[in-house]
């Protein structure tokens, strides 16, 4: 399948697998290259066809075997052919006829870039995931997420539901825990951003700590 030859506007995988077929068992009529090939009927008549018009199978009676040189994409005039087609000169002269001629490179070269950018999005995403504290417990290192801003501690939640403030002990009377148990609900008339969220976050967890 390295062969452009074989691309899906070409000559099609199926004729891979007849060659194979043929080159493994040569002397096989239709009925017998659909069990040894595992392709449909169908589609072994056409790809043998096609084959045929490339020179690169011929059949005596109702046997077709391969031409002398079709594994290395040469094909020979059939006396009996009168369609128009030249023998194969190589698989990337037939790759050259059915206008499939760097395929293979560019699929590759594609596939490349998505990787690329692949790797690229998931370096972003890495940037703004936060580092985990590494702690020893018994001897193993345990990893540990930092707090998100949008998380509070559990010495913070209220028997009825509210945040209680970290410098007084009294609940907050703007910020509700969500029904999660994690997540801080604010009222309507709080406009601050995300990251300024983060930041008073931060304050006040520096703050409750040092009462602590």
């Amino acid at each position: 399948m390295g062969y452009d030859a074989f691309a899906h506007h070409a000559l099609g995988s199926a004729a891979l697998m007849l060659i194979s077929a043929l080159h493994l068992r040569p002397n096989q009529t239709v009925a017998e290259l659909v069990g040894t090939s595992s392709v449909s009927r169908a589609t072994t008549y056409r790809t043998l066809q096609r084959l045929a018009d490339h020179g690169l199978v011929q059949h005596t009676g109702e046997t077709w075997t391969l031409a002398p040189r079709a594994l290395e994409g040469f094909g020979v005039r059939l006396p009996d052919t009168d369609n128009g087609h030249t023998p194969a000169q190589g698989w990337d002269k037939v790759a050259e006829q059915h206008g499939t001629r760097g395929v293979a490179a560019r699929r590759k070269a594609l596939h490349t870039a998505d990787r690329a950018a692949y790797q690229q999005a998931l370096g972003r995403l890495a940037e703004h995931r936060s580092r985990a504290v590494v702690i020893v417990r018994d001897g193993r290192q345990v990893l540990v997420p930092v707090p998100r801003p949008d998380e509070i501690p559990p010495a913070w939640h209220a028997p009825d539901g509210s945040v209680l403030d970290p410098v007084t002990g009294r609940p907050a009377a703007d910020w509700r825990v969500a029904t999660d148990g994690r997540l801080i609900l604010i009222t309507p008339a709080d406009q601050r951003s995300y990251d300024e969220l983060a930041v008073a976050h931060a304050e006040a967890l520096s703050e409750w700590e040092s009462v602590a």
